[in-house]
């Protein structure tokens, strides 16, 4: 069995060929270059994006050599476009999950916004599609469908009009527990002459394709965050992986009921296989990797291999609030920016690195204590844990233990076992994770009263911040 998993994201798309067992015979990847504009604008063109997922893949794909199985696809999860369902063209750039300029749209429903969350799991922002849906409708196009880039995507390569339930739920349009469009909340967010598509489960073989060498099916659809919850083995209600890329994204596992937090994280479909759904909470910080190009692009290091090398030993009362994006859970605030405080002249760039890097572990601190089950360790992946740094700041921040996933490829390989078993229907989902162990385990250090001060200091950081916004 060989099948090519394609992980398609927002600074690149990375695509993989896996065997039954799941060990990686190649790997291609392709780079992308969001446009972040005045009013918190991030946009992507959907040409490239395409582009980027056929030309991964088929490098891919002939680096394996042989023949093709099937083809998975995971998705950003939250970002949009309009588009000619006849053609196939794009009509509007695509805009990212990070995108704030929805908030307006999100305004005008708030009255709705306890019943929203008591619907879909999620809290009323500009982070989940349809705020962005309609912000495409009221300001760029009215023509064509407007959908998230992985029903685009699929039609593409396979002429299918689907998406799968985990994606859908992070629409603000889905009743959370029967997992179907909700009429009601598709009306209120002014969408009801939409043509939707298909919610689909994660092993269903949505048709097939020729894009990548012979007709294979396409199956294995899924956000890419829930992917990597799979591809971690995170099945047992209060497991949770974190991974770090361009956001922070913690996932817990919340298995067949979805629980409603008490405390801002969303529930969303963590995924629907073997024809049950199992979900999750998860909480975001939107800017991790994005944060570390920001810091690039100010001169202060040349790109995330050099933080550790650049980071201060001690933070020395630097403290950053890495809000470039706004923040999530708990504050759910689109308007918050991002803060440096307790800085002197004796300060230099090594200070600023490390406290980014202890600001995206202790705004990760804070969504663990939101879980309503206390973890006993984090599976973390993604770009950022090549950083000794930020994992142990993790690690003392957390108070916990934190081990890191063996491969790089953790999304792609969720992708790929969703479409292990749409192509064997015998297996079991815990077949098709295997166990592992972790390449590099993080201990505390910090004592916990060390810790708790730091994040004392922290959180009154982010209330100083908000409060010079809203005074």
């Amino acid at each position: 069995m060989r099948i090519l998993a394609i992980d398609q994201g927002t600074s690149g798309t990375k695509a993989i060929v896996v065997d039954g067992a799941g060990r990686v015979l190649a790997i291609a990847e392709e780079p992308l270059h969001p446009r972040y504009l005045d009013g918190g604008g991030v946009e992507q063109d959907p040409v490239a994006l395409l582009d980027s997922v056929l030309t991964a893949g088929r490098r891919a794909a002939a680096g394996a050599g042989g023949t093709l199985d099937a083809v998975a696809l995971a998705n950003q999860g939250e970002t949009v476009l309009a588009w000619d369902r006849a053609t196939g063209a794009p009509l509007t750039p695509a805009i990212v999950w990070q995108d704030r300029r929805s908030a307006a749209v999100c305004a005008s429903l708030a009255g709705l916004a306890p019943a929203v969350a008591a619907r879909t799991g999620l809290v009323l922002d500009p982070y989940f599609s349809a705020p962005k849906m309609r912000w495409i409708r009221d300001t760029l196009s009215t023509d064509g469908v407007v959908t998230t880039t992985d029903t685009w995507l699929v039609h593409r390569l396979c002429g299918a009009f689907v998406t799968d339930s985990s994606t859908a739920s992070r629409s603000l349009l889905v009743d959370v527990d029967a997992v179907t469009w909700s009429p009601d909340l598709v009306d209120a967010f002014g969408l009801g002459a939409e043509e939707l598509p298909e919610i689909v489960a994660s092993d269903t073989i949505v048709g097939t394709t020729s894009a990548f060498g012979g007709e294979v099916p396409v199956t294995g659809l899924i956000v890419d965050q829930q992917a990597a919850l799979l591809a971690e083995a995170c099945l047992d209600v209060g497991t949770a992986k974190c991974t770090y890329g361009t956001g922070a994204f913690l996932l817990a596992q919340l298995g067949g009921t979805a629980v409603r937090s008490r405390a801002g994280l969303a529930t969303s479909v963590a995924w629907t296989l073997r024809g049950e759904s199992s979900y999750c909470l998860d909480g975001q910080v939107y800017t991790a990797a994005s944060a570390v190009r920001w810091l690039t692009d100010l001169g202060l290091i040349d790109g995330a291999s050099a933080l550790d090398t650049v980071a201060a030993p001690a933070s020395d009362g630097v403290l950053c609030v890495p809000a470039l994006a706004g923040l999530a859970a708990p504050w759910w605030d689109s308007s918050a920016t991002a803060s440096f405080t307790g800085m002197r002249l004796d300060h230099g760039p090594g200070h600023l690195v490390l406290a980014l890097l202890e600001g995206i572990a202790a705004q990760v601190t804070a969504l663990i204590g939101l879980l309503d089950s206390p973890l006993t360790r984090l599976r973390v992946d993604g770009g950022l844990t090549r950083s000794r740094v930020l994992m142990q700041a993790q690690a003392d921040l957390a108070q916990l233990p934190v081990e890191v996933y063996p491969s790089p490829h953790a999304t792609p390989l969720g992708a790929a076992a969703c479409a292990r078993l749409a192509l064997d229907p015998a297996a079991a989902v815990s077949d098709v994770v295997s166990g592992w162990q972790p390449s590099a385990t993080f201990e505390p250090r910090w004592t916990p009263d060390r810790a708790a001060a730091h994040l004392a200091r922290w959180h009154a950081a982010v209330s100083a911040s908000k409060e010079i916004l809203h005074p």
